[in-house]
């Protein structure tokens, strides 16, 4: 059976022309939760960012459940991304706009029947189910990092999607908020959802992963259920090369 996300002789190439990743295969078993590690610089987030359709390989393909996204039209683009969705590592928050206008858009986009009541019921939903519960109408500017990513998941799950990205997400969080975040994308995935995160911190790869994919130098190295990678890989292995802490 097809995963839900498939890569296919995936490569890629930045603009100074240094190759990030090459020859990549990959696919990502649907309702399981996939964890992408490897050493800082090893092409992880670009792996990442390439199955969610943000960039564009320069060499292969990518497929979600069975369509190129390459050749999607419009309405099966506006409906895989309804039904995906990416957590940045960086949070990725418009400056320009109050965090209200930020979680507003994708429901306006995804939902333009959905009045300006029931939009304002759904952010109040879900930022209070990330632990954000202070005011709305501040850019993101006047949040400290740890908010801005509670920001960012919230809006993650507003169309409450299938398919999640999640690159780093807990990073920067205390350990409270982080436990919050990960019995989430836990819940999620006992719903049905399939997610694919790239994470460095062992104990939520122990955790939350059924998969484990390791990348070294832009090449996959191993790529197995987390059981017969931990089996093979003690963690003392992953913390002397750097892939997890």
């Amino acid at each position: 059976m097809a995963g839900i996300i498939e890569l296919n002789n995936i490569s890629f190439t930045a603009q100074d022309d240094k190759r990030i990743i090459q020859d990549i295969t990959i696919s990502f078993t649907t309702g399981k939760i996939t964890a992408i590690v490897g050493p800082s610089g090893c092409g992880k987030s670009t792996i990442l960012k390439i199955s969610a359709g943000l960039l564009l390989p320069t060499q292969g393909d990518v497929t979600y459940n069975e369509k190129n996204i390459a050749y999607m039209n419009r309405s099966e683009t506006l409906e895989f991304r309804r039904q995906s969705a990416f957590v940045f590592q960086d949070s990725a928050l418009w400056a320009n706009q109050d965090l209200f206008q930020i979680l507003e858009l994708p429901l306006k986009i995804h939902y333009p029947e959905m009045s300006k009541k029931d939009r304002a019921g759904r952010i109040k939903e879900v930022t209070e189910m990330a632990g954000y519960r202070k005011d709305l109408f501040i850019r993101p500017s006047k949040l400290s990092m740890g908010e801005q990513k509670l920001i960012g998941f919230a809006r993650a799950m507003l169309c409450n999607p299938v398919l999640l990205f999640l690159d780093e997400w807990v990073e920067s969080l205390d350990e409270s908020s982080a436990e919050k975040l990960i019995n989430i994308v836990r819940k999620k995935q006992r719903d049905g959802a399939s997610v694919i995160f790239v994470c460095h911190d062992m104990r939520i790869i122990m955790d939350l992963a059924d998969f484990i994919i390791v990348i070294t130098e832009g090449k996959i190295t191993a790529n197995a259920p987390k059981e017969m990678i931990i089996g093979d890989l003690l963690m003392n292995d992953f913390l002397k090369v750097g892939i997890a802490s």
